[in-house]
């Protein structure tokens, strides 16, 4: 093989990764800024300095160079992947007006002001007037333009994540298809700006020439400016490639390319996705996501901050183990396997449905997480598998939703992100689905994805399927064991399926009574 590398820029939530992949897919070097997640000037928000961003990229270049002796002459092209939904606004230098909005962001507008009568009355028809709203009241757009409007007068472009570090290492505003998941008016089915006629475009606050220019993952946008070149140390000249949304990347880059094989994320937010040419909206009125291949689609089902509460438990109740680990010279991940290992399947009857943050319709705006089944012989150890399980149940209920509306059958499972590097988590996942999960043979998928949209927009491989097929490839391999799948079957179908119809009623009293979660 030749010694070509390609360099992809990896800005997750709470790190950026710089990432030198060769052309089978290989992770040759690696090197990884730590962020501060976000901070919080009131309840419920979450912002990060725009520039911090940049920085951060800048010094994780730098410091690849310094790990590695891989020559800069070798990388043939970047692309950047970044978190979803954070969004900047620049003003004509090219300078941001404000922190950056990030996607764990909670803020709310108040009741925004009625759209057209004959949009109304679609919506009421379609039933869904209160998801509408719910876009409307949740898009940044809207808030900069009610609460800041200042700063919205200012505004000369309203970016992506992924849009501002293109323009930072470019000169130019352009941006993914496949980065677009955010409160935007896109056509998520033909993967463009919305039309100008689109009710997108009355529900926010937003012009079109405040947006940048969309084109397909794999397209070079430009090279690597002389000003980006000094900060990064990346060589003057380097191809750009526009790539797609974290998410999507790590869908590819492990291996999910087909519609019969399901990504599972185990990160901040959990998912499940499959690549499909098909249009298909797992929830109705709710569009599939973009994916990193051009034209396809991710029919995503997602766990919004899934593995946080696996984070939290750690946090909490995970002093122990962490202490053990390093006395041990263990990672945590084998300490915490230990704490998972010591309870049989199905946490003796505790069962946790993970539903921690509202959602638009499935769950409803009302929802919130449930353990039930507490007995006097349970512990930490039975609550920290429950929360493994409960995870694992609401990803094979999305694969059960996938299923049903494309009309695929889901027959192999890739498993990325945090929770991957746990061989229990992995066992059990295979165990509650019925299915073997192979665990990506790399841990950073998404920048693997990114490496992948390089070497098809160069050239380097054929196309994305070709590329996708030479890089990546399954890592381990976990079987269901047949007395595990069926207790897990008989709690998913017979429990677990029944938790949120049984306890919805009781989650509107909550809100009605306390006002959490705010009621549209």
């Amino acid at each position: 093989m030749r010694h070509e590398y390609l360099l992809s820029i990896d800005n997750g939530t709470q790190s950026v990764r710089a990432l030198l992949f060769d052309l089978n897919g290989n992770l040759a070097a690696k090197s990884q800024i730590h962020l501060q997640a976000y901070f919080s000037e009131h309840p419920g928000w979450a912002e990060h300095d725009a520039d911090g961003y940049w920085d951060a990229v800048c010094a994780a270049c730098q410091q690849l160079w310094q790990s590695t002796d891989i020559p800069r002459s070798a990388v043939k092209g970047v692309a950047v992947t970044t978190q979803r939904g954070t969004v900047v606004n620049l003003d004509r230098d090219g300078k941001a007006l404000r922190p950056a909005i990030t996607w764990l962001d909670q803020r709310r507008v108040g009741k925004q002001r009625p759209l057209s009568w004959w949009w109304r009355t679609a919506f009421k028809v379609a039933r869904v007037s209160d998801t509408i709203e719910y876009f409307r009241r949740e898009a940044e757009i809207n808030w900069i333009a009610e609460q800041q409007p200042q700063i919205w007068a200012r505004t000369h472009k309203y970016l992506l994540l992924s849009g501002f570090l293109n323009y930072r290492l470019c000169g130019r505003h352009v941006d993914s298809t496949g980065s677009q998941v955010a409160y935007l008016p896109f056509d998520y089915k033909r993967h463009k700006w919305a039309g100008a006629r689109d009710w997108k475009w009355e529900a926010l606050k937003v012009r079109a020439d405040m947006l940048p220019e969309l084109v397909a993952p794999g397209t070079v946008i430009g090279s690597i400016t002389a000003a980006a070149a000094e900060a990064t140390g990346i060589p003057q000249g380097t191809p750009l490639v526009v790539a797609a949304a974290d998410k999507a990347c790590e869908v590819i880059g492990a291996g999910s390319l087909e519609p019969h094989i399901a990504c599972l994320s185990y990160g901040t937010t959990a998912t499940i996705n499959t690549t499909s040419k098909k249009y298909v909206e797992v929830t109705p009125f709710i569009p599939p996501y973009p994916a990193a291949v051009p034209g396809a689609y991710s029919t995503e089902v997602q766990i919004f901050r899934g593995y946080w509460m696996v984070n939290w438990f750690k946090e909490q109740f995970g002093h122990l183990e962490q202490m053990a680990g390093a006395r041990q010279g263990m990672a945590p991940e084998a300490m915490f396997d230990q704490l998972v290992n010591e309870v049989p399947p199905g946490s003796m009857g505790l069962m946790l449905q993970p539903y921690w943050s509202p959602g638009i319709r499935i769950p409803g705006p009302e929802a919130k997480g449930a353990m039930i089944g507490f007995g006097d012989v349970h512990t930490r150890a039975h609550m920290y598998r429950a929360i493994l399980e409960g995870l694992a149940y609401a990803l094979r209920e999305g694969k059960e939703r996938i299923e049903k509306r494309s009309g695929v059958t889901v027959t192999e499972l890739r498993i990325a992100g945090g929770g991957s590097q746990s061989d229990a988590a992995m066992q059990l996942t295979a165990d509650i689905f019925g299915l073997p999960a192979a665990r990506a043979h790399v841990y950073e998928t998404s920048g693997l994805g990114a490496a992948i949209a390089i070497a098809a927009g160069l050239g380097l491989h054929k196309d994305f399927d070709t590329a996708t097929r030479a890089m990546t490839r399954p890592g381990r391999v976990f079987h269901p064991i047949a007395a595990n799948q069926k207790i897990y079957d008989q709690l998913y179908r017979r429990v677990y399926l029944k938790m949120y119809q049984q306890l919805q009623p009781m989650y509107q009293q909550i809100a009605d009574i306390t006002g959490y979660p705010e009621q549209l």
